[in-house]
């Protein structure tokens, strides 16, 4: 039998959780049919949000069942199952509150950057060696440039508010899934009891 632990599972609480939930099994026809329904755990409340599941807790209650049979084992050693509670409603007046801060604190960062650079006398440089005239405001450069700055962020992230504008990950999205990766590899190693013992 070929058997492989999924990397991360989401159940309700107090859900029962069976061998084809947590593996990809191959075997033949009928068998593989009921080992895939075979249960493993039952989420407890106890248990919080996150379950380790170690793939000698697997082997143990396959051999329990069918002691005779060849096991080969891929993939990951663990997996993380993570009980989703329901979702509370979002506040409003909150969400609103943190949208302005972060208007608010993008903006002031990106006019403390232009003043540290002397963006404005930049400006003022280029408009005079193209024209050859002197403005302390050249608007025909400094609108096109804050239309840029905008197209230059939706691009970097490669997001139109919940629109893609192709397939390719933005680097926060990179960013998160390496961020999800180090906590999984922390939860595995923190919350899998086997991996901690205390010799008496």
């Amino acid at each position: 039998m070929f058997l492989r632990l999924r990397k991360r599972l989401a159940v309700k609480p107090e859900a029962l959780i069976t061998m084809g939930d947590i593996c990809q099994i191959y075997w033949n026809g009928e068998r593989e049919d009921a080992i895939k329904r075979m249960p493993i755990y039952r989420v407890k409340p106890a248990d919080g949000n996150l379950i380790i599941i170690d793939i000698m807790q697997v082997i143990q209650r396959l051999r329990s069942a069918y002691p005779e049979v060849e096991l080969e084992i891929q993939g990951s050693p663990q997996i993380i199952v993570e009980v989703q509670n329901p979702k509370k409603s979002a506040n409003l007046v909150l969400v609103t509150l943190v949208w302005i801060l972060l208007f608010v604190g993008s903006g002031l960062a990106i006019m403390n950057f232009h003043t540290d650079v002397s963006m404005m006398q930049v400006h003022q440089r280029i408009f005079y060696l193209i024209t050859g005239q002197e403005s302390k405001q050249p608007l025909w450069l400094q609108i096109p440039y804050s239309i840029g700055i905008g197209m230059g962020m939706i691009l970097f992230f490669n997001h139109i508010f919940k629109k893609k504008i192709n397939e390719e990950p933005s680097p926060l999205e990179v960013e998160l899934f390496m961020y999800q990766q180090s906590l999984d590899q922390y939860y595995i190693q923190h919350e899998n009891k086997e991996n901690q013992r205390t010799k008496p």
